[in-house]
């Protein structure tokens, strides 16, 4: 890899942590629900496509299995989603949101909303995109 390749590389991890930690500090000040980000994308998971056995969601959410049980307590005691066991393998458990679980979902929605529009409300439509491809691309590569 050339010099100027490794730098502008380099730069990019750092504003990409930089972002990733605004982000996060932000959720954090603002987050009147005490849930983390990982809780709000499982639930709109389960919410947008049904129950789903915890290795799926640990594939989806990029967690391990271990990860998916930390944020499924939580949301089980708070009656948010339940495990239940799939209809067509008794051994297996599947988890699924509740309609409490819909509803806190709902409230996050506009939260969520408010920061993603603070973070890259300035970006076109046509920018989005391209971050979108380009994360994807990075995402896809390391597999």
């Amino acid at each position: 890899m050339d010099h100027q390749r490794y730098e502008n590389l380099t730069s990019l991890f750092e504003v990409v942590s930089s972002l990733e930690r605004k982000w996060a500090n932000e959720w954090n000040q603002k987050n009147h629900l005490g849930f983390s980000k990982s809780h709000i994308l499982l639930l709109e998971l389960l919410s947008k496509e049904g129950p789903k056995r915890p290795s799926v969601i640990a594939e989806r959410l990029k967690v391990t299995t271990g990860g998916v049980t930390v944020l499924t307590t939580k949301l089980i005691n708070s009656g948010f989603i339940e495990k239940t066991q799939s209809s067509s393998d008794r051994r297996s458990s599947q988890i699924a949101i509740t309609p409490e679980g819909e509803k806190i979902l709902d409230e996050s929605r506009s939260h969520v909303s408010e920061m993603v529009n603070s973070m890259f409300g300035m970006l076109t439509n046509e920018e989005i995109k391209t971050l979108h491809t380009i994360f994807e691309k990075c995402l896809l590569n390391n597999k």
